[in-house]
């Protein structure tokens, strides 16, 4: 499935004293980008809750290998896993300007039926994008 990268800059609110980004601002940077592939695909977060369709996080996995720094520009590379069905999962990568593997994520999030509050299979309407 087609991989899409977004890229962002470290933002000095985002690091701890020693310059370094604070653990869990990965998890705003991989939503950030999953959002981005989604809209690569003609998907919009707002739009598919619109429709009544919601995906929470019900899994995040992180592997950290290298710390970014403040005012570094970082690319994340994300792409599926395979196709959803309930639930959908992401892969993710994280480099920065040297190229250079800071850390490895799977996320994975359900889709729910905003009126019922129950999970759900992925719609057919997203499910055509996604194959695309």
């Amino acid at each position: 499935m087609k991989k899409h990268q977004t890229t962002l800059r470290v933002r000095y609110a985002e690091t701890d004293q020693m310059g370094v980004v604070y653990y869990g601002n990965y998890a705003q940077y991989l939503e950030i980008a999953r959002v981005e592939w989604m809209r690569s695909h003609g998907v919009s977060y707002k739009k598919m809750e619109l429709d009544g369709v919601m995906l929470p996080v019900v899994n995040l996995t992180i592997n950290y290998k290298k710390p970014a720094v403040y005012d570094e520009v970082l690319t994340v590379h994300t792409s599926l896993k395979q196709l959803p069905s309930v639930k959908i999962t992401f892969l993710h990568e994280i480099f920065n300007e040297k190229n250079e593997l800071l850390n490895t994520a799977e996320v994975t999030l359900v889709f729910v039926d905003m009126k019922t509050n129950k999970p759900m299979k992925c719609p057919d309407f997203l499910l055509e994008k996604f194959k695309s």
